[in-house]
């Protein structure tokens, strides 16, 4: 079976801090949840309770406003004992909802009960997983019911392209969630596809991974559309949108097929779906990788929605010794956690502890001139020339009118032996109209 890949740059991007993939193991429940309003990309939720109020397991407690905005729901039963914000890395302010744990669980250790989905035309599945909140976990959190509406004046073809790509180590939770729920991600993917009104299923999978590849293609017998099996290159940054559309684009060719319009989505966004439509059930766990360098012992964990990271840290052993960084996400592009108790949100794929000596741990210095960022860059762009132009330490212009190509996949930042904020510094520049 042929393995496409993109042509120029990239990394082959290893970690041995990264947890083990082989299973997960489920988080303590937390006696204070914190729920932010913020879990999307829009503006925030507005809350729909008060200190006081008394909520259930997955009651509405924000409602989303407007395109981008996601309602929030609880995550356990319990009363909302305060409110509380903070600024994040980045100077954003979050806002959430405090909940002390007391009460009975409606879903948690109860029977499931199933609802039939089949029947139901497009518009209603759209409704159901717009109000269970269902974001793209995997990505910045845009609303699926968002992407869903986008699709409306495509004017081409629809293809769902089921993306399980693993060219970054820290998607390790991802990886085991679509291991031990492969049946839940294969009804996600149809249900996906009649909520979006699409014509084609391709399962998208690493070269490493034909075998699991084989056994979702297996479990999508009962697709109603056609669905195929495209095997793709390691190399990060594969799994982004730019390198995933040009080498499908060529697997589309070779296989004479159209598939026109291409919405992704990932393992841990289509359970949900599944969750929402045929369990009636929010988003109130993520599987997350907790590891690097100052964690003693890495591990996968289920964890629910609003447990601080502090108290996960603590379930893996705490720390070998004082981190250089503590982040969420992976460390090649992660955001900086500036607080333990911050929460884990819905895209909170992995949270990190590194020390010095790690990538995205290390100290900056001045630019040594070796090149190597250009070598990786997978659009051909110059880091160097662009970084330092930007910062106003080289008058020359000749690369800056191509700034807007980058699309921060952060390769450049991974080899610059002078770690230098390149990827970073050149999008927000593109964004401010540098």
């Amino acid at each position: 079976m042929r393995v496409y890949s993109f042509s120029r740059g990239g990394i082959h991007f290893t970690d041995p801090t990264v947890p083990p993939r082989d299973s997960s193991i489920t988080a303590f429940l937390p006696g204070l949840s914190v729920i932010p309003l913020v879990q999307h990309i829009g503006s925030k939720a507005n809350p729909v309770v008060s200190v006081g109020s008394r909520v259930s397991e997955g009651m509405l407690i924000g409602r989303g406003q407007g395109l981008g905005s996601a309602n929030i729901h609880a995550t356990v039963p319990g009363r909302v004992v305060r409110t509380v914000s903070w600024k994040m890395a980045e100077g954003l302010t979050n806002d959430a909802l405090v909940i002390k744990l007391d009460g009975s669980f409606e879903k948690l250790g109860r029977h499931e009960e199933i609802f039939p989905w089949q029947s139901l035309p497009a518009f209603e599945l759209q409704r159901i997983i717009a109000e269970y909140g269902i974001v793209e976990m995997e990505g910045s959190g845009r609303p699926v019911s968002d992407m869903f509406y986008s699709l409306r004046s495509a004017g081409t073809p629809v293809t769902l392209v089921v993306r399980c790509v693993f060219d970054d180590p820290w998607l390790a939770a991802d990886y085991v969630l679509l291991r031990e729920r492969l049946e839940a991600v294969a009804e996600g993917s149809r249900i996906a596809a009649r909520a979006g009104r699409m014509d084609r299923i391709v399962l998208v999978f690493s070269r490493g991974e034909k075998d699991l590849g084989q056994q979702l293609l297996e479990a999508m017998t009962k697709a109603e559309l056609p669905v195929s099996l495209a095997l793709v290159g390691a190399r990060y940054p594969q799994r982004n949108r730019r390198e995933l559309e040009l080498v499908l684009e060529r697997f589309a060719r070779e296989e004479g097929i159209e598939l026109g319009t291409i919405l992704a989505l990932g393992p841990a966004t289509l359970a949900a779906i599944h969750d929402a439509v045929k369990l009636k059930k929010t988003i109130l766990d993520r599987y997350v990788a907790v590891g690097g360098s100052a964690i003693k012992k890495p591990q996968v964990m289920k964890v629910r929605i609003g447990t601080r990271i502090g108290e996960i840290f603590a379930e893996c052993g705490g720390f070998i010794d004082k981190p250089r960084r503590i982040g969420s996400g992976s460390p090649l592009l992660g955001r900086t956690v500036v607080d333990l108790d911050e929460p884990v949100i819905k895209t909170s794929f992995a949270i990190f502890a590194i020390l010095p000596g790690q990538i995205g741990g290390g100290a900056r210095s001045k630019c040594i001139g070796c090149g190597e960022c250009r070598v990786v860059c997978p659009v051909g762009l110059d880091p160097e020339a662009l970084y330092k132009y930007m910062n106003g330490s080289d008058s020359r212009d000749v690369h800056v009118g191509r700034a807007a190509e980058c699309h921060g996949c952060g390769c450049c930042e991974v080899v610059c032996p002078s770690r230098l904020p390149l990827s970073t510094s050149i999008i927000r520049s593109a964004l401010k109209g540098n």
